[in-house]
């Protein structure tokens, strides 16, 4: 069983393999952020809902949205709002949020309704030490895999991550995101594929994601090309033990980054 990318309209499959988001396109022609969130944006026609797929079509967008940090973590989803740019009745925008929050990517707040979720510093630190456990299983699985097909197309997909260009924010969380489904892919477990899904990686990328700084994502990138070198060579436990340390090195600055936030501002002395 493949997992489907966090936001399939941002996505597109490659020569590769992998998963990769499609070039941002100009600022004006993604989203205009001067307009309500429900008015239409510029060549937006793909808000129009195909015929018998309303609901998942809003659950789509709005997820995109969110994951792309269209949507700001704690901003509103106002229903009205949503009615007029999916050009749907109210009935099909509350059953998409209803979907959203099950999924865990919005919440519904006193007196503002459902707004997008923003994760606490022990959300963060919580999910990511499953998130820890798991992916040095998947390394693990992955290096083991005796799957030489699967194992050719791992060394493909993860191509990207052995280029030598800086790398900027959004092209990051891109490669970011298709390395680790690279390797839970390889890993072979459905079951363990299901459930990283299920822990929104990208969602906690997203909300800390102006904490990447040029430094981060190069150390970042050098870890990644640590795991893969262990995966190909076979050898399980330094893969487990790169994914361990990359990981334990990702929720430390993700929970830090969500901390520095919380605090509030310093007062000023008149």
């Amino acid at each position: 069983m493949r997992v489907k990318p966090p936001c399939p309209a941002l996505f597109s499959a490659t020569p590769f393999g992998g998963m990769v988001r499609r070039r941002a396109r100009a600022h004006g022609e993604v989203m205009d952020r001067t307009a309500p969130i429900g008015k239409p944006r510029r060549g937006d026609a793909q808000d129009a809902p195909p015929h018998g797929a309303t609901v998942a079509h809003i659950v789509d967008g709005l997820r995109c949205d969110i994951l792309a940090h269209r949507l700001q973590p704690g901003e509103r989803l106002i229903e009205s709002a949503l009615t007029k740019r999916f050009s749907v009745s109210r009935g099909p925008v509350r059953e998409a949020l209803r979907r959203l929050a099950a999924e865990g990517l919005i919440e519904h707040a006193p007196h503002r309704g459902a707004v997008v979720r923003r994760l606490s510093p022990r959300d963060i630190g919580e999910l990511f030490q499953i998130r820890v456990e798991m992916e040095a299983l998947a390394a693990r699985l992955a290096a083991l895999s005796p799957d030489e097909a699967a194992r050719a197309r791992f060394v493909e997909e993860i191509a990207p991550i052995f280029a030598d260009a800086p790398r900027r924010m959004e092209s990051y969380l891109d490669e970011n995101a298709a390395f680790h489904l690279s390797v839970l892919r390889l890993a072979g477990n459905a079951h363990l594929q299901e459930l990283s899904a299920r822990l929104r990686l990208p969602l906690i990328m997203a909300q800390v994601g102006d904490a990447l700084t040029t430094e981060v994502m190069r150390a970042s990138v050098s870890e990644h090309r640590a795991i893969a070198k262990a995966i190909v060579e076979g050898d399980a436990e330094a893969a487990a033990a790169a994914a361990r340390a990359h990981l334990e090195r990702a929720a430390a600055l993700a929970v830090a980054r969500r901390e520095a936030d919380a605090e509030p501002p310093p007062s000023r002395r008149a």
